[in-house]
């Protein structure tokens, strides 16, 4: 398959998850069977006439079903995408990238720490680890966003946190009248989580500036920088490493990327908007 041609795709279903964000459910068109991927690589989905974005496969890397992306409309071809009805197709490339070491955290606790939309790129490591439960040690999921009509997928938030085998804690940063749980933003919640800090491994995606205070948090528990993993998304247009726009240091995000150990970019990661 040549990683620059699109495939078509037809979109089989819309759901929409806040006001701005839907998730798209896509098929391929040519019949082909199962979409392999690892949990946390990326798609880059093509708009017809309008371009290609970077967007994150938000599915189960276990299932069979179509290939989920979760969308945020925040730019001219994402606006485009999150208005596209079933049966419109798109074209796809992928997948790439790097993924959440979910193998390596096998016998250990996970912390998984979401804001946003950054939840999406997190959501196929959180299948594949609820549906390997008994390889690892305690979960936790602390999950933030701006509001709460802004949280994603509240179902599924629903049915996690009545789990006694998971621990989810939920914060939003302006609270409304239906609001019951926490408000600041989701690093106040690491400090008195339940888990190993020495023992622990965590996955981390958000907006930079969350990203920075929750691995500065997770630090301050004694969570080893080899063992915080964040997830780098920006600036992609190739997604194989020719273009150059998504080069951090020494580091291409689409082809090295976009997970990395914090120990491995700690350098770059620690300038405000490289």
């Amino acid at each position: 398959m040549n990683t620059m041609v699109p495939e078509q795709f037809r979109v089989i279903g819309v759901r929409r998850e806040t006001a701005d964000t839907v998730t798209l459910s896509l098929k391929p068109t040519n019949g082909r069977g199962r979409f392999d991927f690892a949990a946390g690589q990326f798609n880059m989905l093509y708009s017809m006439g309008r371009g290609e974005v970077p967007i994150s496969i938000s599915g189960d890397p276990f299932g069979t079903g179509p290939v989920l992306h979760t969308i945020r409309a925040v730019g001219e071809v994402t606006q485009a995408l999150v208005k596209l009805k079933p049966g419109s197709t798109v074209g796809l490339r992928g997948p790439f990238g790097s993924s959440w070491p979910v193998d390596v955290a096998e016998g250990r606790d996970v912390v998984i720490v979401a804001g946003g939309i950054g939840l999406a790129p997190l959501r196929p490591a959180i299948y594949q680890i609820l549906g390997q439960r008994q390889k690892y040690g305690k979960i936790c999921l602390f999950y933030g966003a701006r509001t709460p009509k802004e949280l994603l997928f509240p179902t599924e938030l629903k049915k996690w946190r009545s789990r006694f085998d998971l621990s989810v804690a939920l914060t939003v940063d302006n609270a409304d009248r239906t609001w019951k749980g926490s408000v600041g933003v989701v690093t106040t919640q690491i400090p008195r989580a339940d888990f190993a800090p020495e023992d622990a491994i965590a996955f981390v995606c958000g907006p930079e500036i969350m990203m920075r205070y929750t691995v500065q948090a997770l630090r301050n528990r004694g969570v080893s920088r080899d063992d915080i993993y964040v997830s780098m998304e920006r600036n992609m247009k190739c997604a194989v490493g020719i273009c150059g726009h998504c080069q951090l240091g020494k580091e291409f995000i689409c082809k090295d990327g976009p997970v990395f150990s914090y120990a491995r970019i700690e350098e770059a990661f620690l300038v405000r908007e490289l």
